[in-house]
């Protein structure tokens, strides 16, 4: 049997379960006292390849056994899924958009450690080739995620609201074929879908963009439990980007175990190439200078406050939610750590199973 047809017919499988419940139903998240579980996402760039490439780390699997805290991965469809599980002994950890992420620190839930993508979230439409024609149009979006909060950003922009179109909740992976078939108008998502979708006919165009950030976390819980299992998580990450920044060879073998990853959770084939992933993935974090270390904020300006404060105005966030929680959230210190302790912590040593 080949890996395709069993592929298929896991994907069978889950979706019967689905049927019942979520696709996460059956994952094994029970709350335990013991070792790293981390949410990942395959199906978006270039967290995908990040996520494929820590869980392949032989020196962070092997730190973690040592400590006590063995790891474990979990593929996830979106953000908000992840932040569902993110501490009280779940998920210990995960790769959020810039929404998902405030959701997280305002529940007092998380720790940020660095940027895992500086770029944009997209808004693509077939006909239509103004934002404010969207009016009355049928939008594909992923509730709470990062590429929901440019689609609000947009239509705020000329004046329109989730009321004036019509919301179509559907899988990221899901929105280039429904925007061919007519099923949605437009679709707001990040990469990528838009990249995927511009491929295809130069009918689909981008109508609006935002600057999208993507943010490797912690729980807050593990980071003070265990806080040196924390840094050699953190190395982990580093390490990935290390690996990546290295060659195109490893940049593609990256490509390579995210597309599996994905059509493991999917069932699907990847839609999207080798070249474009690396491409992608090179554009949006690893050729960054400063990565993955936060952005200093410019100004009086600091991170994310702008998303916090539109996000608490259209009540998608609590009215009454404290910007301390944010603060707290980036306060933690364990990327300085390890980047000041490189031997220590191997940051250019690689060991990836296959």
């Amino acid at each position: 049997m080949t890996l395709r047809i069993i592929l298929a017919l896991l994907a069978l499988l889950a979706g019967t379960t689905g049927q019942a419940g979520e696709y996460y139903d059956r994952y094994d998240l029970a709350a335990r006292t013991q070792g790293f579980d981390i949410g990942l996402q395959p199906l978006g760039y270039p967290a995908a390849m990040i996520g494929a490439t820590m869980r392949r780390d032989r020196i962070l699997l092997q730190q973690l056994e040592k400590l006590g805290q063995p790891f474990r991965s979990f593929a996830f469809r979106r953000g908000p899924d992840i932040v569902k599980f993110l501490g009280k002994g779940r998920l210990e950890g995960g790769v959020l958009g810039d929404m998902p992420t405030i959701t997280a620190a305002v529940q007092d839930e998380i720790d940020i450690v660095g940027i895992a993508k500086l770029t944009t979230s997209s808004v693509v439409s077939r006909e239509q080739g103004l934002m404010e024609q969207l009016a009355g149009k049928r939008i594909g979006y992923v509730e709470g995620s990062s590429a929901h909060h440019a689609l609000l950003q947009g239509l705020n922009s000329v004046g329109l609201s989730e009321k004036l179109v019509t919301l179509v909740a559907m899988g990221v992976d899901d929105m280039p074929d429904a925007l061919d078939k007519g099923t949605i108008d437009a679709f707001a998502a990040w990469e990528p879908a838009p990249s995927i979708a511009l491929a295809r006919t130069p009918q689909n165009r981008i109508v609006f963009r935002a600057q999208s950030t993507d943010f490797f976390v912690l729980s807050r819980s593990f980071t003070k439990a265990h806080p040196e299992a924390a840094r050699e998580v953190v190395a982990g990450f580093v390490r990935a980007l290390e690996w990546m920044r290295r060659s195109r060879k490893n940049a593609e073998q990256a490509a390579r175990w995210a597309m599996a990853d994905g059509e493991a959770l999917t069932g699907k084939p990847a839609q999207v190439t080798i070249i474009q992933a690396v491409a992608i993935t090179r554009r949006e974090i690893l050729d960054i200078p400063s990565a993955p270390a936060v952005p200093a904020a410019t100004g009086k300006e600091p991170v994310l406050a702008s998303e916090f404060r539109f996000l608490r105005r259209l009540g998608k966030i609590p009215e009454n939610a404290p910007w301390q929680n944010i603060e707290s959230a980036l306060s933690y210190n364990g990327l300085h750590e390890v980047l000041g302790n490189r031997a220590r912590y191997r940051l250019v040593t690689f060991d990836y199973r296959d």
